[in-house]
C-alpha cells in the first residue's frame, strides 16, 4: 500500500489533478497526468501506431527519449523511476510492446513504477478482423500479455471511460509501485470526451483497530527481547521511509542491516549500520549477529533467494516483525489492511524499550588505503576496494547481475548515493540502459556502472544515447571471457563468450574514452583518468582471470559446499 515518496525525489509531492485547457483529447490528457506525477522525461521508440502520439509528446513539455531497443528503453525507465519517483516508456503495439516486456516484468517484481504507454491499431481499423502488421493471434493480445506483468492496464478506445481509466492506472502506479500498462489506438489520440471529467482523489487509510493491534504486539515482541536488529529492504525506498527506519534505530540504538536489493537505503556510514545480510555470501560476522536475534524487524523487506543468499539463511519465522505493503505479519500472526508507512511511522512513535545491543566489530579492511601494486594482476577483490575508495555522495553505482552484483554488496554506500540492480529478477543487460535512465532522474548523480561481459554484449550500444546526450557514466567490464557466476554453478564450454575488445567501442560510436586494463597500475592510472573525464562515457575492459570470484560469491561456496 502506497505513501509518499522521499522528500528528496520529485514525486513525493502528491500529484495534483490537472486544471488544464477545456477538454482535451485523450492524448493530450494522457500528458498531463503524467506531468501531474512529476514524469518529465519518456523513453522509446516510434512506431507507426503510436507516431500520432509520439507527435504529440514532442510539442508537450514533456522530455522523449529515443534508445536503441524496446528493452532497453524498459531498462531506463525503470532506473529513472527508481531515482526519480515514476517513470514512462512509449513504444508501438506488439513488435515494441512484446519485446519491453522483460524490462517491464523485472520492474513489475522489484516494485518500479513504470508507465508503459502502447500505440495500437484504431478501432476503425479493426472492422472484419484483418490481419493488419504487427496483429498476433488478435487484437487484445498484447494488453492480455501485459496483464500478467503489471499491476494495472487499460484500453484507451471508448471516450465515455479513456479519462477514468488513465486515472486508474496511474493512481495504481504510484499507491503500488509497480508498472501499469496503457494501449492508446492511433484513432482516438485526438478524440474528446463525452462528458467533462475530474480526476478523483482518493485516499487510502489503515484500520485503525488493526493498526493499534498491530503496533501493540510488535512492540510486546520488542521490548521482551534481548538481541534486536533492523533487516531494512527495497520498499523502505521505494516508499520513501528510509528516514523513518533511521529514526527508529537512532532512537533505540537499535543495530541495522540492509538486503542486497534494499542497499543504500540507509547510510553505510551510519554508526549503527552493519552490512548487507544475504545468508552465507554476507560476512560471517554479519550473517551470526543477525541470525542469533530474538528480534528480526524485517521492514520492507522481500524474502528472495538472492536476499537470502540462495536460502542460506536462517531466520525463524517466529522471532520476526514482517512489513510490506501487502503483508504485515508478527510471529505466526497476520494483520489486514494496514499502510506500510503508517506501521512504520508508528513503531518510531511507540512506546519501545529494547535492550541495548553491544554491536559487532567493523571491519578494518573497508578503512585500509589502496595501495597499488603496479605489475599485480587485477582481481575481484582488488577492484572492488579500489572503488570503495572513489565512491561519494555524487555518484550513483549501477550493477547488472552476476558477480559484479554480488561483489558489489561489500561496496560501502552514502546516504544520498543511490544503489541501482535487478537483486531480484536479476536480468541481465540491466545496467548500461538503467544507467541512462538514472543519469536523466537525477543529473547530479554520476553512474558507476558495474557489468559482465556477457551483459555488457547484450545491451552496450545504448552508450550512443548517452553520449547523445552528453553523459558521462564510467562503465567498468568485468571482462572474465564468459559467465563466471554459470560457472560457478556448472562448468562448461556454453559458459565462454567471444572476446571483444571493449575498450574499442568509442571509435565505433564516434566519442568516448577507452581503457585496456590488465594491472593494477592500469586500472588506477585508468580510473583517474575516467574521473577527470566529465563530458562523456569512460569504458574500462578489465581483464580478469576466469576463474577469479568475489568474496560474497566464495563465501557462499564454502557455504554450499558443508551440505551439497
Amino acid at each position: 500500500m502506497a505513501t509518499r515518496k522521499q522528500s528528496r525525489k520529485k514525486t513525493d509531492r502528491k500529484p495534483i489533478p490537472s486544471r488544464g485547457a477545456a477538454s482535451p483529447t485523450i492524448g493530450e490528457y494522457l500528458i498531463q497526468r503524467l506531468r501531474d506525477y512529476g514524469i518529465e522525461h519518456v523513453f522509446g521508440i516510434p512506431g507507426d501506431f503510436v507516431l500520432q502520439f509520439y507527435g504529440m509528446l514532442e510539442e508537450s513539455d514533456l522530455k522523449v527519449v529515443g534508445t536503441t531497443r524496446e528493452d532497453c528503453a524498459g531498462f531506463a525507465a525503470d532506473a529513472y523511476a527508481r531515482v526519480h519517483g515514476m517513470g514512462a516508456v512509449c513504444v508501438t503495439y506488439c513488435v515494441g510492446g512484446l519485446s519491453l516486456c522483460n524490462s517491464i516484468a523485472g520492474a513489475y517484481a522489484e516494485k518500479s513504477p513504470v508507465v508503459v504507454i502502447s500505440g495500437a491499431p484504431g478501432m476503425e481499423e479493426r472492422r472484419l478482423n484483418p490481419l493488419l502488421h504487427h496483429k498476433v493471434r488478435d487484437f487484445n493480445t498484447q494488453r492480455e500479455v501485459f496483464e500478467k506483468i503489471t499491476v494495472a492496464t487499460a484500453s484507451l478506445d471508448d471516450p465515455l471511460t479513456a479519462f477514468r481509466e488513465i486515472d486508474r492506472c496511474l493512481a495504481a502506479a504510484h499507491r503500488y509501485k509497480r508498472p501499469v500498462y496503457l494501449e492508446l489506438p492511433r484513432d482516438r489520440v485526438h478524440a474528446k470526451p463525452l462528458f467533462p471529467h475530474k480526476p478523483a482523489e482518493e485516499r487510502f487509510v489503515s484500520d485503525r483497530d488493526a493498526l493499534r493491534e498491530a503496533i501493540d504486539e510488535a512492540a510486546e515482541l520488542i521490548n521482551s527481547c534481548q538481541r534486536p536488529i533492523i533487516i531494512a529492504g527495497v520498499e523502505m525506498h521505494r516508499f520513501g521511509l528510509g528516514d523513518e527506519v533511521v529514526k527508529l534505530a537512532e532512537k533505540h540504538h537499535l543495530p541495522m542491516v540492509a538486503t542486497l536489493l534494499g542497499k543504500s537505503v540507509v547510510s553505510e556510514k551510519h554508526p549503527l549500520y552493519l552490512g548487507i545480510y544475504e545468508g552465507a555470501m554476507c560476512r560471517d560476522v554479519v550473517r551470526k549477529y543477525v541470525e542469533e536475534s530474538d528480534c528480526i524487524m524485517l521492514l520492507g523487506t522481500f524474502l528472495t533467494d538472492i536476499d537470502l543468499g540462495i536460502y542460506t539463511a536462517n531466520l525463524d519465522v517466529g522471532k520476526c516483525i514482517l512489513v510490506t505493503a501487502e503483508t504485515l505479519q508478527i510471529r505466526h500472526h497476520h494483520f489486514h489492511d494496514v499502510l506500510l508507512s503508517d506501521f512504520v511511522k508508528g513503531l518510531v512513535r511507540a512506546n519501545l524499550k529494547p535492550p541495548r545491543r553491544p554491536l559487532p566489530p567493523r571491519p578494518k579492511s573497508n578503512d585500509r588505503e589502496f595501495i597499488v601494486q603496479p605489475d599485480a594482476k587485477v582481481t575481484v577483490r582488488r577492484l572492488f576496494q579500489r572503488l570503495n575508495e572513489l565512491l561519494d555522495e555524487n555518484m550513483v553505482v549501477v550493477t547488472d547481475v552476476g558477480d559484479c552484483l554480488f561483489a558489489a554488496a561489500d561496496l560501502t554506500i552514502y546516504r544520498d548515493t543511490e544503489f541501482i540492480s535487478p537483486a531480484y529478477y536479476t536480468s541481465m543487460g540491466f545496467a548500461i540502459p538503467a544507467s541512462l535512465g538514472a543519469q536523466f532522474g537525477n543529473r547530479k548523480l554520476r553512474p558507476i556502472v558495474l557489468v559482465g561481459d556477457g551483459a555488457f554484449q547484450m545491451t552496450c550500444l545504448e552508450l550512443s544515447t548517452a553520449l547523445k546526450h552528453g553523459f558521462n557514466p564510467i562503465v567498468l567490464v568485468m571482462n572474465n571471457k564468459g559467465s563466471g557466476t554459470e560457472r560457478f554453478l556448472q562448468e562448461g564450454p556454453f559458459n565462454d563468450i567471444p572476446n571483444w575488445n571493449y575498450h574499442r567501442l568509442p571509435e565505433l560510436l564516434g566519442g568516448g574514452w577507452g581503457f585496456e586494463v590488465h594491472t593494477e597500475c592500469d586500472l588506477d592510472q585508468a580510473l583517474n583518468a575516467a574521473l577527470a573525464n566529465t563530458d562523456t562515457f569512460s569504458l574500462l575492459n578489465i581483464h580478469l582471470d576466469k576463474h577469479d570470484i568475489s568474496p560474497a560469491l566464495d563465501r557462499l561456496a564454502q557455504s554450499l559446499s558443508k551440505w551439497l
